[in-house]
Formats: structure tokens, sequence, C-alpha cells
């Protein structure tokens, strides 16, 4: 077994030098840091993660809150974000959705010596969120993503300006009268129409009751019963807003049911930017959100609270989107 002492001897430099360069400590320069991280990987040397536990009072463990209730693109790429930012940073992660009985997330990261948890998704039930919120205000540091919890930083897409700029985005291609069908009520929800009713009002657009209607994320057919309702309008709008991409496809699937061309008749847009909307035909005109820079940001925004606690304040971190444009809106303008 390769021991620090038998690096130190290799790189000829201290004990306490091989292990600044090991953690990333400064007082050894980059150099020498370098070499001894090389060395290190040649001679398979491994640290004893209890031992390393008992000196610093670190696990080097983020704990992954993440019930999968909505398995779909949006969070593999945030997840795929958190994971290689995380192992960038020497970090392992070790997900707590599996809870059950008397122990809740709280008591799962504590087991799993969490040196903090990023919530990426607690689940819509009443009892997940009075477990995430126990985390939350529990003494280990925590990052949600797309929620807020009081003293606590965020992650999140630019879920109200995403929505503005779609709005923007669909006006200048002379659409005036836009449906939103979005999904369940919750923080990203709630800003999303934020953002839609403002676009709309600050560009003079009325929007009738009936045009905006809930229906549920990942859901296609819940996609195309609202869309039905949406039908039963005596004056149909020009271009219907999804939640998601996968959602879009569930509607444009009950329009093509009811006789209506996409984009000749009316035009579809999504949300998210995932890989079907560039596979089907016509493409998916959508919002694409920088999910792995969400789940990047969310690592480093934990890291900050966990290994600078004096320095640390809450925050909200946005993460800016980009409009992608495809086959299913029309250009209404003319040009």
């Amino acid at each position: 077994m390769v021991t620090l002492r038998m690096l130190s001897q290799r790189c000829g430099v201290s004990v306490a030098a091989v292990s600044k360069a090991l953690n990333g400590q400064q007082g050894i320069s980059a150099e020498k840091a370098a070499l001894v991280r090389r060395m290190a990987r040649e001679m398979g040397y491994c640290p004893n993660a209890a031992a390393r536990t008992l000196k610093t009072h670190r696990s080097m463990n983020i704990g992954i809150l993440f019930k999968n209730v909505m398995a779909h693109e949006y969070f593999s790429a945030i997840l795929e974000g958190i994971r290689e930012t995380a192992e960038g940073r020497g970090y392992d992660i070790t997900f707590l959705s599996n809870v059950s009985g008397e122990h809740g997330y709280y008591e799962h990261a504590m087991r799993r010596q969490c040196d903090g948890v990023i919530i990426v998704q607690p689940g819509y039930s009443e009892a997940d969120q009075a477990e995430a919120l126990k985390l939350a205000q529990s003494d280990l540091p925590v990052v949600a993503i797309d929620q807020v919890f009081r003293g606590r930083s965020s992650v999140t897409g630019d879920n109200a300006g995403g929505l503005e700029e779609v709005v923007e985005y669909l006006c200048g291609l002379g659409h005036r009268r836009l449906a939103f069908i979005h999904g369940e009520m919750g923080d990203v929800t709630r800003q999303r129409l934020e953002g839609f009713t403002r676009a709309c009002r600050d560009r003079g657009i009325p929007v009738p009751e009936e045009y905006v209607i809930q229906s549920r994320y990942q859901n296609p057919d819940a996609a195309a019963q609202a869309t039905r309702q949406l039908l039963r309008c005596e004056t149909l709008p020009t271009c219907v807003l999804y939640p998601d991409d996968t959602s879009c496809l569930g509607g444009m699937a009950e329009l093509q049911a009811h006789g209506l061309a996409v984009p000749e008749d009316i035009s579809c847009f999504g949300y998210d930017g995932s890989r079907v909307a560039s596979l089907v035909r016509p493409t998916l005109a959508t919002h694409n959100q920088n999910c792995r820079g969400i789940g990047q940001q969310a690592v480093l925004e934990l890291v900050r609270a966990m290994e600078a606690p004096e320095d640390f304040s809450p925050r909200t971190v946005t993460v800016t989107g980009t409009i992608q444009p495809g086959g299913t809106v029309k250009d209404l303008t003319g040009r």
C-alpha cells in the first residue's frame, strides 16, 4: 500500500507538502503539486477515506437529493454537470433519493457523512417538500436548484427571462395571439408565468384567460388534453407555448389529429432544448436551457459554502439560455 511518506520520499518533499498537493491546498508550488499528483497516479496511491475524514472533519462527499418523479433530459444534463464538476474538485457524490420509514433526507445525508447537499428535485408531495425544507434549515451546507429556501443559495435557469425572450421572438415573427400551456405550479412555473404575462403586457398583447392552461411537465398525454381544451376557444391562438419539448410533441400530435398543420395553421414552441427537438420533423422551435451549466454552478456554489463558510453569503445564481429556432413556428410577417 502506497503511503504519504512513500510519496514524499519519491518526490523529495515533506509529508505535509504531499498532503497539501493532494488536497488542493496552498503552501506548495504549482510545479511541485503537479509532480506529487502525477506520482500519486503512477504509484497507485489511494487515500484512506476514514482517516481523511477523522483528520479534516470532511468526507469529500456531496449528497444529491433527486427524487426521480420526472425523468427526462433536463435533469440528466444537470446531473452530468454536477458529476463532472464535483469530480474535478475531488468530491464524490451520493444520491439521497432512497428515503423510507422514519428517516428523512437530513438523516440520510448525515448517515452518509455528506459535507453538503444539492437539492436537485425533492418531489412534489407535501411530505417531500417538508423533508426538503427540514434539510434546508439544518446545519448542513445546502444549495437548491430551481427552488428558493431562506438563507440558502439557489441556482436556476432564467425562467422568467426565458419566457420573455420567447414572447419577444414570437412577436418578431408577427404572432399576437399566444397561448401558454404550463406545467404543475411551483417556483419554476410561477416564474415562467410572470415572464410570459409581463412580456405580453409590455407589448400590448391581450391574453384571454382561456389561453393559459395548466398541464403537467414531460407528459404528452396531459399536453394533448390541454390542447383539446384550447381548441374549444372561439378564436384560436397563432402559437401555443408548451412547458417542455416532450409536451410540445404531444400537443402537436393532438393538433394534427384535428386536421391542423404545424406550422401552417398553428405554430408550436417548446422548452428545454432537448435532443429530440432537432430530431423530429419539423424541428421544434424551443428555448435551450444551459442545463449542464446549472449543475456546474450548483457544485461551485456548494463548494464555496463548504470550504469558506466564514466568507460565504447566500445568493441566487441565474444561468441563462438561448432561443433555438425551428420549423414549428411560422413567420407571419410576410418577409
